[in-house]
C-alpha cells in the first residue's frame, strides 16, 4: 500500500466512514474505484484529490505524503542577525516598527 492510501484509510477509518459513503461523497460512481486509491492500485486526478483534501479536511500535501519543511526564520529579537534592505543595514527603530506591524500593534 502507498502512503497516500495508507493516509487516506486511516483518515476514513478514523472518520468511521465505509470506502462506498467516501466514493458518494466525492461524485465517483464506483467505490471500487475509491478503493483502488487506497490499495494503491490507482491514482486520482488532481481534482479528486482536492476533493478528498477537502472531505476530509487537510491540506493535498499530507494527503501526498509530503514533509513539513524545517526552515529557520530570523527571529526580529535575535541580536545577531542583521537585516539588510538593497544591501544597507536597517536601523534599529525600522526594525522596532516591522515588529509592531508584524505582530498587529501588539508587544511581545
Amino acid at each position: 500500500m502507498s502512503e497516500f492510501g495508507e493516509r487516506l484509510t486511516n483518515l476514513r477509518e478514523n472518520k468511521g466512514w465505509s470506502k462506498t459513503y467516501v466514493a458518494k461523497a466525492i461524485g465517483l460512481s464506483s467505490m471500487q474505484t475509491y478503493a483502488n486509491y487506497e490499495y494503491g492500485r490507482r491514482e486520482p486526478d488532481f481534482s479528486t484529490v482536492d476533493k478528498l483534501a477537502n472531505l476530509f479536511d487537510v491540506s493535498t500535501d499530507y494527503l501526498l505524503g509530503r514533509k513539513e519543511s524545517v526552515s529557520k526564520t530570523a527571529d526580529l529579537a535575535d541580536k545577531e542577525t542583521i537585516f539588510t534592505y538593497e544591501g544597507k543595514e536597517i536601523p534599529s527603530e525600522d526594525l522596532e516598527y516591522i515588529k509592531r506591524i508584524l505582530l498587529g500593534g501588539q508587544r511581545k
